[in-house]
């Protein structure tokens, strides 16, 4: 029988033995910026996927902007993450330090949101000229059945800092987000309120504006001051719909050179996600879609009754990078769940290959109830079960 640890019996000496000491460890440096300061770099880095993160930790001008113009949760987080990854062909994280975004004001980019607007238009909602910033086109038609859609949802700036030899950090760089309307929805009146309506923007459509939009950002971005002179990657996002139970992804991405204006070739970015078991993973992805079904029909012998096994597929090109299964299911005492964990983790080990991440996650009414982790070529699983 394969080995599983059980971490919720010994999780507090684990942490007080093998946790690193982040104090001892931690680099306080000064900092380049408007308001000159003090920050800390940690020394410790989790994982060679992720950037080591400024502290004391300051929120981007997005905040907030964000959860009302991104479709999903999964939309979400695959945006940020996403936009990370995308960062990694250009800034090194182990040269690089990462920051939320702080050059583009939160009042800018609701202007940058906006559409342009007619003279008409402007005198209409009692703006000024100088305000008519919008990227996104003027609707000459009505509310019931604009001219056209809203491309541009929404921008994320991501900032990575450098630190020279005197233990100062600048800005070294900047990636910027656009995530893309694939579906326009807009509310239109109807008797004493309104309904959502829905405009399918088509896939050429929604990239070729997207890349409009990116030369004009990149040209304001260089009139500002602190980004005049930096490299910037900028990729666009197509969101996924309001009912998607899988995120969107990014299509593809330029850069532009340090003390340039103009963009680079644009990169296709090959990747995307998969929800299984569905037609679309069975049409594409047969062999990964049996998997599952074999992983799901051993998982309903232990609950006959049971049918609620989800997993959701990151695959970049025509390889499964990544697996995250969702299990929600009742128990009736923790012994059981202990066992039914041991099981799957019994099935992750024989289903799945060596070289595919896969992470499990037992969920009941009454919250988490075990986390199975398998990394990619790891030969023993992680196992956590929730106290």
């Amino acid at each position: 029988m394969r080995k599983v640890s059980l971490l919720a019996l010994s999780l507090v000496f684990l942490l007080s033995a093998c946790a690193p000491n982040f104090q001892k460890q931690n680099e306080v440096v000064q900092t380049k910026e408007k308001e000159k300061g003090k920050a800390i770099i940690p020394k410790y880095n989790i994982s060679d996927k992720y950037y080591r993160t400024i502290l004391p930790f300051e929120p981007g001008e997005a905040r907030g902007l964000v959860v009302s113009n991104i479709n999903t949760r999964y939309d979400l987080n695959e945006f940020e993450m996403g936009l990370m990854r995308i960062a990694q062909n250009s800034f090194d994280t182990d040269k690089y330090y990462f920051r939320e975004g702080k050059e583009i004001d939160g009042k800018t980019i609701r202007k940058w949101l906006n559409r342009q607007y007619t003279d008409a238009q402007l005198k209409e909602n009692k703006m000024k000229a100088e305000e008519n910033i919008g990227l996104n086109p003027v609707n000459s038609g009505t509310v019931e059945e604009p001219s056209s859609p809203i491309y541009l949802a929404h921008i994320l700036e991501h900032d990575y800092l450098t630190k020279d030899d005197k233990g100062t950090v600048a800005l070294g760089g900047v990636t910027i987000g656009l995530a893309l309307n694939s579906y326009y929805y807009y509310k239109v009146p109807q008797g004493t309120g309104t309904i959502e309506k829905e405009m399918k923007v088509p896939a050429a459509e929604m990239e070729r504006e997207g890349k409009k939009i990116a030369e004009e950002v990149v040209k304001r971005l260089r009139a500002m001051k602190d980004v005049s002179d930096v490299p910037i990657t900028i990729a666009l996002f197509e969101q996924q719909t309001k009912s998607s139970v899988i995120p969107g992804r990014f299509i593809s991405y330029a850069t532009v050179d340090k003390g340039k204006s103009s963009l680079n070739s644009w990169e296709n970015v090959d990747e995307k996600h998969y929800l299984f078991p569905s037609a679309a993973a069975q049409n594409d992805h047969r062999d990964d879609q049996i998997a599952f079904l074999n992983f799901k029909q051993d998982v309903e012998e232990y609950f006959p009754n049971f049918n609620g096994v989800i997993g959701r597929g990151f695959y970049v090109g025509d390889q499964m990078q990544e697996l995250n299964i969702t299990i929600p299911i009742q128990f009736y005492g923790k012994t059981e769940g202990i066992g039914f964990a041991q099981y799957v983790t019994g099935l992750v080990m024989e289903h799945f290959p060596k070289y595919l991440s896969v992470s499990v996650s037992v969920t009941s009414v009454d919250g988490p109830e075990a986390l199975i982790v398998k990394k990619a070529d790891a030969t023993e699983p992680f196992v956590y079960i929730y106290q």
